[in-house]
């Protein structure tokens, strides 16, 4: 990790070398297949460990995170950094807050372009599963950032609440510029386009509540999927253990 990570971070933050935890349960999801009914065949298998090890040797995780201070908020609405996110249900969800965070985590583009290589040679099977293991490894740094935060947060007497990003949960799309604007990508070399699509193509954005009263984890507890196995402040066992 190039910086230490500050929570409450007014300038970027760039943070390299972080850990990312590649399920293949996950990486099947994206294939189709439903956990518990669908048993994938050897040859899948073979062919998920193939794409797994070609992954580990050309992904290259990098973030970079801000904070800013909520200058306002209402029940779907937060004002932050002069930007005014419009988030359905955000009050709810979150609670009240004193500031966001906002992080645009990549594992660069080197996936991407030798799964481009393996479509253009026909390497279909291969190149799916490659670009599935590619995506469940950008959405996993971006979890392991949302525990990290947990972590730094909670000896400050702060919380952390669960990353959102636009596109989910009724949050226009469109935002990612705002977002962008709070937290910009070009420490890390990522970029946006006038139709809000990063490059590259592996790489997600993403924001947090925070404060003394955010609320954490409004559907489950966080700590039973946080993978910081030695974090003093733990409150239930972790349902998984990351491993690189």
């Amino acid at each position: 990790m190039t910086e230490t990570l500050r929570v409450l971070s007014p300038g970027p933050l760039v943070l390299d070398g972080l850990p990312v935890r590649i399920d293949r349960d996950e990486v099947l999801r994206f294939q189709g297949y439903k956990k518990g009914r669908d048993v994938p065949t050897a040859d899948v298998r073979l062919l998920f460990d193939d794409a797994m090890s070609l992954g580990e040797r050309l992904m290259v995780p990098r973030v970079v995170y801000r904070s800013v201070p909520v200058t306002a908020q209402s029940a779907h609405l937060i004002e932050a950094g002069g930007e005014r996110l419009h988030i359905p249900e955000i009050g709810r969800l979150w609670g009240p807050l004193s500031a966001v965070g906002a992080g645009i985590c990549t594992v660069g583009d080197a996936i991407a372009a030798r799964t481009q290589a393996l479509f253009d040679e026909r390497e279909f099977p291969l190149a799916v599963m490659l670009d599935s293991v590619g995506s469940v490894a950008v959405e996993s740094l971006a979890e392991y950032v949302n525990d990290l935060l947990c972590q730094h947060a909670l000896p400050q007497g702060l919380k952390v609440a669960n990353r959102i990003s636009p596109g989910y949960a009724g949050w226009d799309t469109a935002e990612q510029a705002a977002l962008w604007r709070l937290c910009p990508g070009a420490p890390i070399a990522v970029t946006l386009n006038e139709a809000c699509v990063m490059m590259p193509m592996k790489s997600l954005s993403f924001l947090v509540g925070i404060g003394p009263e955010a609320r954490v984890d409004h559907s489950f507890t966080q700590c039973r999927r946080c993978w910081m196995g030695d974090c003093a402040y733990r409150r239930a066992p972790a349902m998984a253990t990351l491993h690189r």
